[in-house]
């Protein structure tokens, strides 16, 4: 018999599969679950246990992993078994909006169970290793009785007791990494269509990347102290310069909907008054919806 805490898995797409595999490694009993059930296979074959129902899958344990697209994903699958969620603790990973999480909480609730809301950081090849980590909120407690079991996955940082927190963090690193990577891709179609491959370019990719913590840095500071001035740069350069980014990328007949996006915002910040400004002001233009 295992000394480790059992775990029921629950949507055993790549990430799901991962965190079985990874429970399985380290040696904690695991029900796992599918809608598909063939995707259960080999991880029968390494050990787990496969529940004929969702209702069986939740009967195994306290501790469930919930691994589905989002959250309209979990009703379907849920609502038919809810009657079992009482006494289980429901770790939520699958990704939605910080309101569909803490709606979900309250519906959990509602049928005796606990939510710990969780924002996984890494594709499913980080899942085991130290290094990387998953956002938590929701009841403290729970999560202090399962912190142990949730490490074996991933470091956990635990963002405090509303559940929609951990969804918040996950959504503004979503913000950065897919506006980020739409840059480089970006950058990959300028360079392409001037006899440039991705390898040519990635050292100064890297590098202008690898300078950017330096500016969040510097702006973060700034902003929340409400401080725009064009003491260091002005909107009308920045303007200036988004202008060239778009033009260029219109000589070498690429798609300028992403460069056209941001002359538009900037044309915003422009017309609001704030030429002279920090382009850090268009912050505030953010905050609200576009008029």
């Amino acid at each position: 018999m295992s000394s480790k805490q059992p775990v029921t898995v629950i949507g055993l797409g790549p990430m799901g599969q991962a965190m079985a595999r990874t429970f399985l490694s380290k040696g904690h009993p695991v029900t796992v679950w599918n809608r598909t059930a063939s995707r259960a296979d080999a991880l029968v074959e390494q050990g787990a246990v496969r529940a004929g129902s969702v209702e069986k899958a939740l009967a195994a344990g306290e501790l469930v992993i919930l691994s589905l697209t989002d959250y309209d994903t979990m009703y379907a699958v849920l609502e038919p078994a809810a009657h079992a969620l009482s006494g289980r603790v429901l770790v939520n990973l699958s990704s939605d909006t910080p309101e569909k999480t803490r709606a979900g909480a309250r519906w959990v609730a509602g049928h005796g169970g606990v939510q710990l809301s969780g924002g996984v950081t890494v594709p499913p090849s980080g899942i085991g290793k130290p290094e990387s980590y998953t956002f938590y909120s929701g009841p403290r407690a729970a999560f202090e009785a399962h912190r142990p079991t949730l490490e074996a996955l991933t470091g956990t940082d635990y963002r405090g007791e509303d559940p929609g927190l951990a969804a918040l963090f996950y959504q503004i690193g979503m913000v950065m990494f897919w506006t980020s990577m739409l840059s480089y891709w970006q950058a990959i179609a300028l360079a392409d269509a001037n006899g440039l491959t991705a390898a040519d370019i990635l050292p100064h990719a890297i590098e202008t990347m690898a300078s950017m913590p330096n500016f969040l840095s510097f702006y973060a500071q700034r902003i929340d102290a409400g401080e725009h001035g064009g003491d260091v740069d002005r909107l009308a350069m920045g303007m200036a310069s988004v202008e060239h980014v778009l033009h260029t990328n219109a000589d070498a007949s690429v798609d300028t909907a992403l460069p056209a996006a941001v002359v538009d915002l900037f044309r915003r910040g422009m017309d609001t008054g704030h030429a002279a400004d920090s382009f850090s002001s268009l912050v505030e233009l953010m905050k609200k919806p576009a008029g």
